[in-house]
């Protein structure tokens, strides 16, 4: 037994040694032939903090521009028509005509945006009176038509720097927002109405 097996022994080894003499060269082969892919990143600590650096500038730079634009606007916004025209900065070709009491920038922009804004807000009241059980709600649109009407003379007024020849557009202004605030009062009361049916149904 102890023979058998000495004997058996080498013969695995021999048969081991020369199955990996023949792999090892065919494994060399395709190693060679297919050499395996490796992806490195050659990113280092200096060019990660120089992307750093260069994304940091950029938002300083977009902070400085919009803070440029807002002071630009903040000092054309104090400064008087009057002085604005007067000032060589200007040019003689870009000089300002307006007289002393012309509505500043910021002032029409205020005066446009609520006119917009109470344009808006009648068409979503429509709206919102189309669905079922709430057609009141366009009396409350149809309500706020005198008060539109009151903000188109004020505009009108202020385009023409206030001039004398159209103070009847005040007093038209005055009447229209009387009868705006009579109408819309009116139009608030049928909602209430109509709620109140629509419950006691």
């Amino acid at each position: 037994m102890v023979a058998a097996a000495s004997s058996i022994y080498p013969l695995k080894a021999t048969l081991r040694s020369s199955s990996s003499s023949r792999l090892l060269p065919i494994a060399k082969q395709r190693f060679l032939s297919h050499p395996p892919s490796l992806k490195v990143s050659c990113s280092t600590d200096s060019e990660t903090q120089t992307g750093i650096r260069a994304r940091g500038c950029a938002i300083t730079n977009d902070v400085m521009v919009v803070s440029a634009l807002f002071g630009v606007g903040f000092s054309l916004s104090m400064v008087d028509p009057s002085s604005a025209a007067e000032s060589p900065l200007w040019g003689s070709s870009l000089q300002l005509n307006e007289p002393s009491n012309a509505l500043s920038l910021p002032t029409w922009v205020v005066h446009v945006s609520s006119v917009v804004e109470w344009v808006t807000a009648m068409f979503l009241v429509w709206q919102y009176g189309k669905k079922p059980g709430c057609e009141a709600w366009k009396g409350l649109s149809w309500g706020m038509v005198p008060l539109l009407g009151g903000a188109l003379c004020a505009c009108t007024w202020h385009f023409f720097y206030n001039s004398e020849s159209l103070e009847a557009l005040v007093t038209l202004q005055a009447a229209l927002t009387v009868i705006g605030n009579a109408t819309m009062c009116i139009a608030a009361y049928r909602i209430y109405k109509s709620q109140g049916r629509s419950k006691t149904s």
